[in-house]
């Protein structure tokens, strides 16, 4: 019997229109913008000027803190601004804006296809390669690499698991990735494992992909110490939580990080950016996104430059449909809709979903009927309804001894109420309003 979390969970339809569609290499913009915030954490900070020339690889802004990333240039050209624009949240952050005049490399950047096995660097060269390099989770989450690698003093990791699920809806970017860089991700995990000090790997795909499973299966038996574990189809399996529950039982408590189960869970596309950067010193200046939806003519996956304008993804999968309501950035259930055409790829874009009309606008809100659906599916096991209460009505301490920051955002709620109620909505805003108290009583 196939795994999966044991608390919660829906299945939505997957609607993978993409599936199996090769990887195409976009064609360059006419300029990009490169976000200075495009990781958890601080925002990096630019050291680039109006004016300066650069090339693919080039560091355009470095690390502000502990928790933050690197950020390269992902063409060469010239910078003509550094301003704020809009990011896919809706906010307005810095970015930088580089007019596209070629496509020369920096030098040291191995773009040979021949696959690199060994990896003779110490753990902390690994670290550092990964840190130089910008190297993000590429789930979703972003969070930066290498704080990931380096476990808080008495935390100690026993196991790497890779999160290869894809559960959301639409997209398919990791599954082609799977299929396309098989080896290149196992050497990844070694990599990984040599810098976590872990001899146990497991891969954990949904079983929709048998496909995946089985070539990656075969693959593993060449690397010791890595597993492959076919899991039920059940949304929100890629949740960091939820998956090391479905792998080793184990869940991770209120408050708590990862790490105290002992897993480090790493997105598969993050394992492949982290091959990339250590055998072949390529920072991480592009990504494979999904452009899908029903109406889009040729729903693909896509090799894109971070910082190419959405409009130019759209494009190549055939244009924006005249019936098209909503343009989202990520998938259905965790992805946010974005102002723009202009918005900009970033570490973090792992699909760009354009919905048509009829699925674009809301039903309309009626009164909670106490059905308790929305408590059924909580993978966290929160009371969705009455958050949503204690948000609409201040109650802030209330809300928190609710635990609403133990909220994974995942819209399992929403999307199973039936009077439509926005409960994800409500929580998202009030997990930050929580999480903002709970820092100020702290400091």
């Amino acid at each position: 019997m196939l795994r999966s979390f044991r608390l919660g969970g829906i299945h939505p339809q997957e609607n993978k229109l993409s599936a199996g569609k090769p990887i195409t290499e976009l064609g360059l913009p006419r300029e990009v913008i490169i976000p200075l915030a495009q990781h958890i954490g601080a925002p990096a900070t630019a050291v680039v000027q109006r004016g300066d020339q650069v090339k693919v690889g080039s560091v355009v802004a470095k690390t502000s803190g502990f928790v933050s990333a690197n950020i390269h240039s992902s063409v060469s050209g010239k910078v003509t601004k550094i301003d704020a624009f809009f990011d896919a949240g809706g906010y307005k952050k810095p970015a930088i804006v580089i007019a596209v005049e070629g496509d020369e490399w920096e030098e040291g950047i191995d773009r040979s296809p021949e696959l690199v096995r060994e990896c003779s660097l110490s753990s902390k060269e690994i670290v550092d390669r990964i840190l130089s390099c910008g190297i993000v989770g590429l789930g979703g989450a972003t969070f930066p690499t290498h704080v990931k690698l380096m476990p808080p003093p008495g935390q100690q990791a026993e196991v790497l698991i890779i999160n290869a699920v894809e559960c959301e809806p639409y997209l398919t970017s990791d599954h082609i990735l799977m299929m396309t860089k098989g080896e290149e991700i196992l050497v990844g995990i070694k990599i990984l494992m040599q810098a976590l000090s872990v001899s146990q790997a497991v891969i954990g795909i949904e079983a929709n992909k048998p496909d995946a499973i089985a070539h990656l299966t075969a693959l593993s038996k060449q690397y010791p110490g890595v597993s492959v574990m076919p899991l039920k189809v059940q949304y929100p399996q890629g949740g960091e939580k939820q998956l090391i529950d479905a792998v080793l039982r184990r869940q991770v408590k209120s408050g708590a990080l990862p790490i105290s189960t002992g897993a480090v869970v790493q997105n598969v596309g993050t394992v492949f950016a982290v091959y990339e950067a250590v055998q072949k010193n390529k920072p991480l200046v592009e990504r494979i996104v999904t452009a899908t939806g029903k109406k889009l003519a040729n729903p693909s996956n896509f090799l894109v430059r971070v910082g190419t304008p959405i409009a130019h993804l759209i494009e190549a999968a055939g244009g924006l449909p005249e019936d098209t309501g909503k343009i989202i950035g990520g998938g259905p259930m965790m992805g946010k809709a974005l102002l723009s055409t202009d918005i900009p790829i970033t570490k973090g874009s792992s699909g760009i979903l354009v919905l048509p009309r009829e699925e674009a606008v809301r039903k309309p809100m009626r009164n909670c009927i106490r059905c308790a659906k929305c408590v059924n599916v909580c993978p966290m096991g929160l009371n969705p309804a009455f958050l949503m209460r204690d948000v609409k009505y201040n109650d802030w301490d209330v809300a928190e001894r609710g635990h609403i920051v133990d909220c994974i955002e995942c819209g399992s709620c929403s999307y199973t109420c039936p009077s439509s109620r926005p409960l994800l909505d409500y929580i998202r805003m009030g997990k930050q309003t929580v999480m903002g108290i709970i820092r100020s009583r702290k400091s």
